[in-house]
């Protein structure tokens, strides 16, 4: 398929938020999109299952109530984003359990994702337990998580190894497909070519190791694996202090920084827009491009600038890029690249 996304309308700025904005942004943070402002667009892989172009990372946070959490991803899911990303190292497995009641009612229309955090231990169980907080028979795929040395992939690969035991579990029907998410290039690489992944989940964005757009999604794209691709914003680091995500920065759990739902900053911060950062990514053409989305403000945020996307010129693509090595300046390690203080 080719790199221009399709929306159910393509609005100019003030038309989307006259036409779809007010009837949320000005509502109740539990209120919810009357009708989704987007719509599955390609296959994810050789999964068979039509993605929308972006997807609902995690967003759990231990000090807000469940109830608010659930409401923000469910508000992301009404709006059509039909992948929805989790963990059990999330808080604790407290990000399961916002997915998990979220998602009912609308799970047979989503691709629930959920991951292997220890990475050498059995995975049968720690699937199971998955299962049990996400409150489901199975997801749609268990992933190896932060996979990014190859020591730990040579022993998961052996005979009997972390991904002879994951296919036991597809087989089993705990769920239906299997990869890796990962911060390492060259792991991803020996990965994808061993056939060892349905999606593969790595970073993409205007501040990341620019092997993963070089090598890691052409690669990926040729093998049939699903890209669910995340870090568009740097966890946070490339937005600096506006309107929207663009606040000063509040340090949100696992050391992303966010708004924290907060609409009335002053710039003060080198920074990217939402806008940049997210044309970036989607110029790219990941299969999906998945934000964390904590905050509704943030979430129109998003919306508004995927529903104005049109691919960027190369010129554009290396301003942007150029400008986001600015805008990390000062703001902690970016663990996702294999030197994170570059």
């Amino acid at each position: 398929m080719g790199s221009v996304v399709t929306y159910h309308t393509i609005y100019t700025s003030t038309e989307f938020w006259m036409n779809h904005m007010p009837s949320v942004a000005m509502t109740s943070k539990h209120e919810t999109f009357a009708f989704p402002l987007f719509s599955p667009r390609r296959e994810l892989g050789r999964t068979g299952f039509i993605a929308s172009v972006l997807g609902a990372g995690d967003l759990a946070d231990r000090s807000l109530p469940l109830e608010t959490c659930v409401a923000t991803l469910r508000r992301a899911i009404d709006a059509g984003l039909n992948v929805v990303d989790t963990a059990p190292g999330y808080e604790d497995g407290y990000s399961e359990q916002i997915v998990g009641q979220a998602i009912k009612g609308v799970r047979e229309r989503l691709f629930i994702v959920s991951k292997i955090d220890d990475l050498l231990a059995p995975v049968a169980p720690q699937i199971e337990d998955s299962l049990r907080r996400l409150e489901l028979e199975y997801t749609d795929a268990f992933v190896f998580h932060g996979l990014s040395d190859m020591t730990t992939l040579e022993k998961l690969m052996a005979p009997g190894g972390g991904f002879d035991q994951l296919a036991d579990c597809i087989k089993a029907g705990k769920t239906r497909f299997g990869g890796i998410s990962s911060h390492n290039p060259d792991v991803l690489k020996v990965a994808i070519e061993a056939g060892l992944c349905d999606i593969a989940m790595f970073p993409v964005g205007p501040f990341v190791d620019e092997r993963y757009i070089t090598e890691t999604l052409p690669l990926a794209k040729a093998r049939g694996v699903g890209s669910i691709c995340f870090k568009t914003f740097g966890a946070g680091k490339l937005l600096g202090d506006t309107v929207g995500y663009n606040q000063p920065l509040q340090l949100r759990p696992r050391g992303k920084l966010s708004s924290g739902g907060v609409n009335d900053a002053v710039a003060v911060l080198p920074r990217l827009t939402v806008q940049e950062c997210l044309h970036y990514t989607l110029t790219l053409d990941p299969d999906v491009a998945l934000l964390g989305l904590s905050f509704p403000n943030e979430q129109d945020q998003a919306f508004a600038a995927a529903q104005m996307f049109r691919p960027l010129t190369a010129e554009a693509m290396v301003d942007i890029r150029t400008r986001a090595v600015e805008a990390r300046q000062g703001k902690g390690p970016c663990w996702w690249n294999p030197d994170p203080e570059a």
